[in-house]
């Protein structure tokens, strides 16, 4: 059954293929590591051909309330605010337009992330992440499976931030944000990040310490310890608790 991101991904032939391809089913745990998850959270793997979903976590069936296990892309979509799936489309769209300027060969060394709100089993619906990473494709390039990671961060904060980000991953340092939507009056005076506090921030929300990001980025913890304090500065934050939500606020992760 098609669903709404198909009427986009049919504009990029180039990335996307209709050809049903029957491919291993990956190891996800391999992938997560490059994920972050703030909350309680589940993932899928997409098949992108046919729009099926398989090595679905458990954890969908209790944070939605679902009977049964979806097999469909279609069916994670009619899950999302009704007034927000014109704002997920057009975040596809935006992160392809983007992987397309980077070159679409670099696509498996890419993430994208955004967010949306989502039916949870009581009815209501709560703010989730979404972080998407493809992780196969044909010998043409075309893209054949992504995993997307679903996390609630509701708990954390109820607004969403309209951005899309495409960053780097598996050794590249790509970090892009694509304001969709007028941006939020408490960003019009915001102090970017360089790209090394962009780093260090990163490795600071995935919960490793001074010394381990010292170590991971060839750098003396003093030094890292001084960039945490601009960082900080620059957020407006006092401790990691209120980073992490002004992370995801201004769409950092």
């Amino acid at each position: 059954m098609t669903h709404q991101l198909k009427s986009v991904w049919d504009n990029y032939p180039e990335f996307f293929t209709n050809d049903f391809n029957s491919i291993e089913a990956p190891v996800v745990e391999n992938f997560i590591a490059e994920m972050f998850s703030l909350g309680e959270f589940y993932y899928y793997v997409l098949n992108v051909s046919d729009g099926t979903i398989s090595n679905i976590h458990p954890k969908i069936l209790a944070m939605h309330g679902l009977p049964n296990f979806p097999t469909q892309l279609h069916e994670i979509i009619d899950l999302i605010h009704p007034d927000d799936v014109s704002f997920v489309v057009a975040a596809e769209n935006a992160t392809l337009i983007k992987m397309r300027e980077i070159g679409f060969q670099y696509q498996m060394q890419l993430k994208s992330s955004y967010c949306f709100r989502m039916k949870v089993a009581d009815g209501e619906y709560e703010l989730f992440h979404h972080q998407a990473l493809h992780i196969a494709r044909n010998e043409a390039g075309q893209l054949l499976q992504a995993i997307n990671i679903h996390t609630n961060i509701n708990h954390l904060t109820k607004e969403n931030n309209y951005i899309v980000t495409v960053s780097g991953v598996a050794g590249r340092s790509d970090f892009h944000q694509i304001q969709l939507k007028p941006i939020h009056q408490d960003r019009v005076f915001q102090e970017k990040l360089t790209r090394r506090e962009i780093e260090i921030l990163r490795l600071v929300i995935k919960g490793f310490s001074s010394n381990e990001i010292a170590k991971q980025l060839f750098l003396s913890a003093y030094t890292v310890k001084t960039h945490r304090k601009n960082i900080h500065k620059k957020t407006f934050t006092k401790n990691n608790v209120e980073l992490i939500k002004k992370s995801l606020e201004w769409g950092y992760v």
